[in-house]
């Protein structure tokens, strides 16, 4: 496992995105949004691959067995299902990634995150529905974060999500060196590819910010990222 946490990406995400903002108002928010929609959508089409390369089906109760993260340690995140019929239904009452951003005080670039990225992996994933918020995310002043899943979850797939975890035992998750080279490769690919060379400086100054924070090494991990790692 690497040694990098949900605190890292999560910086790093915001480093990037009050780079953009900053430099480039409402087209950097909206490049932002664009790279993160990138990465959603890569990493539930990963899931998905996962999922079919071991015989399974792309189905909602696949997407729950195959995340791709856990929290770095007990009680760091709080969520958990609301109902499984006629539509699945989620929660999250406690973030790590609001959490980070508030250590820091950068919740108003930090919250850029939330505002597509779990519809984004679910339409990676394709099993045939749209995930849709039903509150206000934590990050933008809602109490809790609430979503529908468009499908139902039976009780015998209820049970086989969690045999399913069992039988991956861990080798669908994705370490955070991994998830924060990846958002930083899909953030800064998709600045390059809205602004050219005037991405460089913000890319530079995110860089700069987390080093700052992190240190090289923290950084340098970064540079070994492989897309196609499965």
């Amino acid at each position: 496992m690497g040694n990098l946490k949900i605190e890292n990406q999560a910086m790093m995400f915001a480093f990037l995105s009050r780079a953009a903002i900053e430099a480039a108002g409402e087209d950097g928010r909206e490049a932002i949004q664009k790279g993160m929609i990138r990465y959603g959508k890569e990493r539930g089409t990963r899931m998905a691959e996962r999922a079919r390369k071991n015989g399974d089906p792309v189905a909602l109760w696949t997407n729950q067995a195959y995340g791709e993260w856990k929290p770095d340690y007990e009680g760091q995140m709080e969520f958990g299902m609301l109902r499984n019929e006629p539509t699945y239904q989620t929660y999250i009452a406690k973030c790590a990634w609001c959490d980070a951003w508030k250590k820091y005080d950068i919740l108003e670039y930090g919250r850029e995150y939330c505002v597509h990225v779990d519809e984004a992996v679910y339409e990676g994933f394709n099993c045939g529905a749209a995930c849709t918020a039903l509150t206000t995310a934590m990050s933008w002043g809602g109490e809790r974060c609430d979503f529908d899943w468009g499908l139902p979850v039976s009780r015998e797939e209820l049970a086989k999500i969690g045999e399913k975890k069992a039988e991956l035992a861990g080798s669908a998750m994705r370490d955070f060196d991994f998830h924060t080279a990846h958002i930083y490769n899909a953030i800064v690919d998709t600045l390059v590819e809205c602004f050219g060379e005037d991405a460089k400086p913000m890319v530079q100054r995110a860089v700069a910010d987390y080093i700052e924070l992190f240190g090289e090494d923290a950084y340098d991990v970064l540079m070994e990222f492989d897309p196609d790692e499965f």
